[in-house]
């Protein structure tokens, strides 16, 4: 009974399937897909390279392959922009915000008594037809009870997107830095401004124009004049937690020119909180006294994104 029960068995297992062997073109299809899946424009080359090197010999799929999967991407990239672009049209005033947060201070004792506080925000609504940026920053410092630094700026400039690269501007602007000579100035101007690299890990915008500006210096009184105004901000992804920025900008005029400038290493700590190392260089040239002054800071902060 145990030989016929073998005997019965046998065939059965005789008759098992065997494991299919992997096919590579199913093999090429699973790794485009997946790669396009990613959304990823780096991963999807690299993934097509990599595939063709492999499998040399089914080059023509690999392309239908691709070609197939990047129209199924390109339709959903327009239905997210169309959503996006209907979201932003119903937003009010008030929403759509995004920007940072910037905060310090120090504190030194002893021989004598240091206190300094650093505070900046940086705002930006990006609309269908206009951008709005709002910049503010507050430097102040205390030595025995005395100011010795007391730096204000605040900025609002709207611009209106002709193109994806090119932009109007205007500027309103006003600083407070007694440290530098003057108890206040006002800006206002207007230009063009051009994008010259933008992208994920990187945007290069610059700017130039007109404008009239009103100071009133201390020792000399109030002045008003014309000035040209450029400036540059770079942003560059260096790693996923660590980026460079750039942003500076100068007025000339025919009896004062000022220049700014502030270069910062940013890395992400938790979640929206970064550190940022930056070096600030203030520069004012007063033709008519013959006196320039040159102002440097290097401070350590942390930054919250939103």
């Amino acid at each position: 009974m145990l030989l016929l029960a073998s005997a019965a068995v046998a065939p059965a297992v005789a008759q098992a399937p065997l494991a299919r062997p992997i096919d590579p073109s199913d093999t090429i299809a699973a790794m485009i897909a997946q790669a396009y899946r990613s959304g990823n424009d780096a991963t999807i080359q690299a993934v097509v390279g990599v595939a063709k090197a492999t499998f040399p010999d089914q080059t023509a799929e690999i392309d239908r392959l691709a070609a197939g999967n990047a129209a199924v991407l390109a339709s959903a990239r327009r239905e997210d922009q169309i959503r996006a672009q209907a979201r932003i049209a119903a937003a009010t005033f008030f929403e759509i915000w995004k920007g940072e947060l910037e905060a310090g201070a120090s504190r030194s004792t002893g021989s004598t008594r240091t206190v300094g506080i650093y505070a900046a925000a940086r705002l930006n609504r990006d609309g269908l037809n206009w951008r709005q940026r709002f910049t503010g920053r507050l430097d102040y410092q205390e030595t025995d009870g005395t100011a010795t630094t007391e730096r204000l700026i605040a900025a609002y400039q709207p611009n209106y997107k002709w193109s994806d690269e090119l932009y109007s501007y205007g500027l309103v602007q006003f600083e407070r830095d007694r440290s530098l000579g003057y108890s206040n100035r006002g800006t206002l101007g207007v230009g063009i401004g051009y994008v010259a690299a933008s992208g994920v890990s990187r945007r290069i915008e610059l700017e130039g124009g007109p404008a009239v500006r009103r100071t009133d210096f201390i020792d000399q009184g109030p002045r008003q004049t014309i000035a040209a105004r450029g400036s540059l901000s770079a942003r560059l992804a260096l790693s996923p937690t660590l980026s460079l920025s750039q942003d500076a900008q100068v007025f000339v005029e025919a009896n004062d020119t000022t220049a700014t400038s502030t270069t910062a290493v940013d890395t992400r700590l938790i979640g929206a909180l970064k550190a940022r190392f930056s070096y600030n260089v203030q520069y004012e040239q007063d033709g008519s006294s013959g006196g320039n002054q040159l102002d440097t800071i290097t401070r350590a902060t942390l930054v919250y994104s939103f």
